[in-house]
């Protein structure tokens, strides 16, 4: 059965910081289906443009006359590949106007994907489940929940604030609905000792407090809660012309300084998982904290190192420098391209972490996306508008699945 666009536009929104993104909006028989795209604060330079070189209103603009293209067309979609009926049209269109951008296109994939799982009387993730993950029993990802924020996502008045830019807990439980709440209640434990009320972009509390403070304090919720620990260092918002350089305890430390440091931070507040802990070009870095870490259960997770693109993750691979990933799908600018990265990743055994972005909307796709590819992780925060909705689609879906069974 054939899905029909009646109608199909692009409109501007607020993410969860104020700041204008994009949301799709499509009407077809099944009915009216909307898509937005999150932005990124620290971003990888190695990620796509999110926008055309000139900018919002100019992927607007470009975005409503690709639009008048597709309106009254047909598109035949059972399985996700046959997304490319439609990225076939907008690359044709690409070539003669200029680029919609990276969250344009994300969105305009989501949109028809949500239309075409209804179409073929699914639930997203189910929809691609079926296609991707044929012949295994569907799971819910853990929760990477941001406890504690530093970085470019907590500017923090004129006071310091930590370099690491997140600092994690990430429960092990059978079920998602466990594992968020014990992540709820070891947050609120956390606000507790650091006595703070102060909220971040993505609603994780602010401090002043240094990197191994902010740690230490972090160990004492452990004990209580047993949740495990994991950090986003986001060195690259820190690292300048071949150096680390920390501002709340001010110290510059050179490369080999910061995997010895990174080793040392590991072993000492016994860390699950840290991401980019190196510079995002420095693959044999990433390999060297592997390395070091024997079998041990210890996630090395590439975000800007790898910016869900299948040629750096093929470079990751060959360099073993990773054994996990963060897959952001507006990171690529494509679902298409998602289900490239999530293929690599099964073959090669990569844990997989489906992320939002510090400026959310409240749609819920990627939690579909994370169930719908298989994905062992959702890092999609603890508490806020934009992030509860994630947790609460990941409930409906867990909920369901349990009916089922």
């Amino acid at each position: 059965m054939f899905m029909f666009v009646k109608d199909v536009k692009p409109r501007i929104i607020k993410d969860s910081r104020g700041e204008k993104t994009v949301e799709i909006i499509l009407k077809t028989y099944e009915g009216k289906f909307y898509c937005s795209a999150p932005a990124g604060k620290s971003t990888g330079i190695h990620e796509v443009a999110s926008y055309n070189k000139d900018g919002l209103n100019k992927s607007i603009e470009l975005t409503t006359e690709f639009c008048e293209k597709v309106k009254n067309k047909n598109f035949l979609i059972k399985v996700v590949d046959d997304l490319m009926q439609l990225q076939s049209m907008i690359d044709r269109f690409e070539k003669h106007y200029g680029k919609l951008g990276g969250n344009v296109v994300y969105a305009l994939q989501g949109v028809f994907l949500k239309a075409a799982a209804k179409d073929n009387n699914k639930q997203i993730w189910e929809f691609i489940f079926e296609d991707v993950n044929k012949g295994r029993k569907p799971r819910l990802p853990m929760p990477v929940g941001n406890c504690v924020g530093g970085g470019l996502h907590s500017k923090f008045l004129n006071r310091k604030r930590p370099d690491f830019q997140e600092f994690l807990l990430i429960p092990h439980e059978e079920t998602f609905s466990k594992a968020i709440s014990k992540n709820i209640r070891a947050y609120e434990y956390a606000r507790s000792l650091l006595k703070t009320k102060s909220k971040n972009d993505e609603s994780a509390w602010r401090t002043d407090k240094s990197n191994e403070e902010v740690l230490f304090i972090l160990m004492k919720v452990l004990e209580k809660y047993d949740v495990r620990l994991g950090l986003d260092v986001a060195t690259s918002s820190f690292f300048e012309n071949g150096y680390y350089h920390y501002k709340n305890k001010k110290l510059v430390r050179d490369r080999l300084d910061q995997i010895d440091y990174m080793k040392r931070i590991i072993e000492k507040y016994n860390l699950f998982y840290i991401e980019d802990p190196m510079g995002e070009d420095d693959f044999s870095g990433f390999k060297e904290i592997l390395d070091s870490m024997g079998k041990r259960n210890i996630l090395i997770v590439g975000d800007d190192l790898t910016t869900t693109n299948v040629v750096r993750l093929n470079k990751a691979l060959r360099g073993k420098s990773i054994n996990a990933i963060i897959i952001k799908p507006n990171q690529i600018g494509s679902i298409l391209e998602v289900k490239k990265v999530v293929e690599i990743c099964k073959k090669k055994h990569i844990k997989m972490i489906f992320s939002h972005r510090s400026g959310e909307t409240k749609d819920t796709l990627l939690a579909d996306l994370a169930v719908g590819f298989d994905a062992d992780f959702i890092k999609c925060g603890i508490l806020g508008q934009e992030r509860l909705v994630k947790h609460k689609r990941l409930l409906d879906i867990e909920k369901n699945l349990h009916k089922k069974n």
